[in-house]
Formats: structure tokens, C-alpha cells, sequence
């Protein structure tokens, strides 16, 4: 009889729940967490982000999987500890702080040196092969994801590719586990350097934020000239080489990869001469400040913000362009009102929140949305969007 596979997921996000829910489909998954709240919600067989997919797995499918907040206990006999804690942007040291990544490595190596190491927390290139040499362990192992918000157990089950940063036998069972947990047959899989692989993170993530730079310029300019943004898109995308996906204008490109992700790679190119990262990271902020100015020059009183997500099924505000337009707003005097279904609180970092959808079409003056959506239609005559196309 083959001997069970045990696998801890340190960190229940989007990246690590998703991962636990498929793995456990057929190896005895532990899922690792400091909020005893999370992991109660996961021993109930509830979902600890928004995810339809990982709530109906939970549900409907025989998993193995359970969490703990013992350290010790999830890591004492596991064949594979993959890290999926956060890693934000530190402005003051303009890299990533990899503090909790570094704190779960130390943890599960005095306990367990058997055991292999995934890190899937984004990471600067270089970090996975320091790691290495600091512990004296070639146990420890980059390999990135690639999951989009609200769809991220769609997106393990239907992976673009796998990519591992090793050849060992330990990487080579790994990327099998992830291709026996996927519905998608024949998947792409790349075995690489750890460091390599760390770039390729990068440098995907920053290629979606230039795309998004790009059709966001592209609509600025537009406006500007009194043209039609959706034909000239639409004129654009029908050469194959560029395609008619990731092209829907937005405020700004959000979410809690690819800010930070681009400012990382960034800071990687230090000693590298270029132009271009520098000017994805800066037509960020040159966008909101557009989209700011077009909204002021409709002289509102109060605007509504409609949804502080980025993404239709996502629940994360983290980096979300619209926030930084409600900044540049606010500090022309302008009175904002947040609807937000996912807010409890009466008020989000001193701007009112309205629970009731009707109060909140009344009280706005504009109302400004990233995503349009069916349920502003009535009011569609004061709504401030660039969703041309209805979609992400």
C-alpha cells in the first residue's frame, strides 16, 4: 500500500487555502495558521476567503484536510511544508518583508529536517537561494503561483503551467502532486533554479501590470481627445499578436500581487539599467490621478464609491486603484461615501459607509465604480466607470 503523502500549508489565504483544498483531495493536507478563527472556519469545512469553488470542494468532496495552531503539531511529520504567508511591500527598505517566511523556515526546521520546503510566498530573486545557504539545506524550494482572486482553486485545478525551482527527486514528486490534483490534463511543467523561478513571478506579474498600464494609458489619452476608447481597443486587439484579453480600462491596476510585485522587481533591477519597470510602476499613479482629475472636473459635492475590490467575486481591498482615487478626492475636499457589503464598521479610514444600497444612490452626487454592474443601472446616468467591456 502506497504510504500517504502529508503535506502542511502554512498560511490560510487565497494561496494557501486553495492549494490545501486540492491536495487534500488525495494526500492528508494540515493546514497552519496563527488566527484561531481561520482555522476553525476550515475544521468546519468553511471557506476562509471568498472562492465558490473552495466553498462547494469543501462541501461536496471527501478531503483530508484539517488546521491547527500548533506549529510542532503540523510540522512534526510532514513530507512537505509549503509556505503561503503574506509578504508585503516595505517602503522603507523598497523590498519585500520576508520576516514571516523566515520565521516559518526557522520553525519547521528545528522540528522537521526531513521534510521539503515550497515556498509560495512571493519573494525577491535571490531570497530562496540565501535561504539555502543560511540553514545549509537544499531542502528548500521556490515555486510560484499563478492564481487569480476568487478563482484561485479554478486555477490550481486548470494550472497555465507548473513551474518548480529545483530538479530533485522532492521537486519532481511535488509538481506530481499538483498535476495528480488538477483536472487539466498534459500541463506544462518547468523545472528551473529557485532563483529563476522567483523571476518569473516577477516578471509575469509586472507583464500583466504593463498591459493593464498600457490599455489604461491608451484610454486616458482617449478621453482626452474626445475619441472612442472601445473602438480603438477594439481595433488594437484584433491583431492576434495582442489579442482582445486584459484589456478592459480600469482606475488603476490593484490587488495584493501586482503593486507590489512591480515595485519589487524594481528594486531588483538596482544596479541594471532600464526604463521601463520604473514607468509601469509610475503609470499606476499617473492613472489615478487622470481618472481623479476627469471625476473633479464633474464638480461633485459627494461621490459614492461603489465596491472597494478590484474584481467581481474577490474580497480583498488590499492596493485597490479605487482607494487611491478616494485619497486624491478627499484631498480636494470632496465628501465620500463607501458601499461595501463586506464592511461592517460604520466608517472606513474616516469616509462613511452605507449599508443600504438605495441611501447610498441617493446621497452621491457621482457615483464611481471600477466594474460596472447591473444592480447601478437605475442610476447609470450618474455612475463613473472605464468598464468598456463588462469584464476583468
Amino acid at each position: 500500500m502506497t504510504q500517504p503523502t502529508y503535506i502542511t500549508v502554512v498560511g490560510a489565504g487565497y494561496v494557501g487555502m486553495s492549494l490545501a483544498v486540492v491536495l487534500a483531495q488525495h494526500n492528508d493536507v494540515s493546514v497552519l495558521d496563527v488566527d484561531a478563527a481561520r482555522v476553525g472556519l476550515i475544521n468546519e469545512r468553511r471557506a476562509t476567503i471568498a472562492d465558490t469553488d473552495i466553498e462547494a470542494f469543501l462541501i461536496t468532496k471527501e478531503l483530508s484536510l484539517t488546521a491547527t495552531v500548533d506549529g510542532a503539531q503540523a510540522y512534526e511529520k510532514a513530507d512537505y511544508i509549503i509556505i503561503a504567508t503574506p509578504t508585503d511591500y516595505d517602503t522603507e527598505t523598497n523590498f519585500f518583508d520576508t520576516s514571516s517566511v523566515e520565521a516559518v523556515i526557522e520553525d519547521a526546521l528545528a522540528i522537521n529536517t526531513r521534510a521539503t520546503i515550497i515556498i509560495k510566498s512571493t519573494v525577491p530573486v535571490g531570497f530562496t537561494e540565501t535561504m539555502k545557504n543560511k540553514h545549509a539545506s537544499q531542502q528548500i524550494i521556490f515555486s510560484p503561483e499563478f492564481l487569480r482572486e476568487g478563482k484561485a482553486l479554478y486555477d490550481n485545478l486548470h494550472p497555465s503551467r507548473i513551474i518548480v525551482g529545483s530538479d530533485t527527486q522532492a521537486a519532481h514528486k511535488f509538481a506530481d502532486l499538483l498535476s495528480a490534483a488538477a483536472e487539466k490534463q498534459n500541463i506544462k511543467t518547468l523545472f528551473m533554479r529557485s532563483s529563476e523561478a522567483e523571476a518569473v513571478k516577477l516578471f509575469a506579474n509586472t507583464y500583466l501590470a504593463m498591459r493593464v498600464s498600457f490599455f489604461n494609458e491608451l484610454d486616458s489619452f482617449a478621453m482626452s481627445a474626445g475619441l472612442d476608447t472601445g473602438s480603438i481597443i477594439d481595433g488594437v486587439s484584433g491583431d492576434p499578436r495582442i489579442g482582445a484579453h486584459y484589456n478592459n480600462p480600469s482606475f488603476g491596476y490593484g490587488g495584493y500581487c501586482l503593486p507590489k510585485d512591480t515595485k519589487q522587481l524594481l528594486a531588483n533591477y538596482q544596479n541594471v539599467p532600464q526604463n521601463l519597470m520604473q514607468a509601469i510602476v509610475n503609470s499606476n499613479q499617473t492613472r489615478k490621478d487622470f481618472i481623479a482629475a476627469q471625476i473633479m472636473a464633474l464638480q461633485p459635492q459627494t461621490v459614492g464609491v461603489y465596491r472597494l475590490a478590484m474584481k467581481h467575486g474577490s474580497d480583498n481591498f488590499v492596493s485597490s486603484a479605487i482607494q487611491g482615487v478616494m485619497q486624491r478626492l478627499k484631498e480636494k475636499g470632496v465628501e465620500i461615501i463607501v458601499y461595501e457589503p463586506l464592511l461592517q464598521q460604520s466608517h472606513f479610514n474616516g469616509d462613511a459607509v452605507s449599508q443600504d444600497i438605495d441611501a447610498f444612490k441617493a446621497g452621491a452626487d457621482i457615483i464611481i465604480a471600477n466594474r460596472m454592474v447591473d444592480v447601478l443601472n437605475d442610476v447609470a446616468d450618474k455612475v463613473f466607470t472605464r468598464d468598456l467591456f463588462g469584464h476583468d
